[in-house]
């Protein structure tokens, strides 16, 4: 019998978000996003709290501009090329902030698996000072840093994804590949289209 990886509990892996020709699928990529807030649950501190609620707060700012029209808002550059033509911004800079967050992941997670005795507090230290810490403020800085330094051993959160560990490397690096390709189309769109100006 199969031993259940926190991948297997996920309700969308970022391999099964649906890309097409007009962009990333606003309902997959939400649902895929939720699997990486509950993946701060497995560091196990408080202290991640405040990435998990800014996460959750940008998901629900595009949530609820999608829900205005699902067919015009069908991928998250549809959503924010209508939301410019109504010259509101408040999906396009939660998804902004979002993408952010999630390049810190990324670039902490794949830090952590590339650098095998590298432990997470020094891997998300150096993703969070190339990724979010130039947009934070003197004042949001201190509390990431704390964050950072509450990661707990590489080994034990390892353990957390999952009992087979082979297993875990494999579905790691598929998640991680496609979250990777995900944050470079939106850095991709949002550097072409000028939608990050004023954020």
């Amino acid at each position: 019998m199969t031993s259940v990886t926190y991948f297997d509990t996920i309700t969308r892996d970022f391999c099964d978000v649906i890309i097409t020709e007009d962009g990333i699928d606003t309902v997959t990529f939400l649902e895929a996003v939720e699997g990486v807030i509950t993946l701060f649950n497995m560091l196990g501190s408080s202290a991640f709290n405040v990435v998990q609620k800014d996460m959750t707060g940008n998901v629900n700012k595009i949530r609820a501009r999608y829900e205005t029209d699902r067919i015009k808002n069908n991928t998250l550059e549809n959503l924010v090329i209508n939301e410019q033509k109504e010259k509101k911004r408040i999906a396009t800079e939660g998804l902004l902030w979002l993408k952010r967050g999630l390049e810190f992941t990324s670039v902490a997670l794949r830090r952590s698996i590339n650098q095998t005795t590298e432990e997470l507090s020094v891997s998300f230290t150096n993703a969070y000072g190339v990724t979010l810490k130039p947009f934070h403020s003197y004042l949001v800085r201190p509390v990431f840093t704390l964050a950072m330094k509450a990661c707990p051993y590489r080994v034990e959160f390892f353990k957390k994804l999952g009992d087979d560990q082979a297993r875990v490397n494999e579905q790691y690096e598929c998640w991680l590949s496609a979250l990777e390709r995900i944050v470079d189309k939106l850095n991709c769109f949002y550097e072409q289209g000028g939608h990050d100006k004023g954020f």
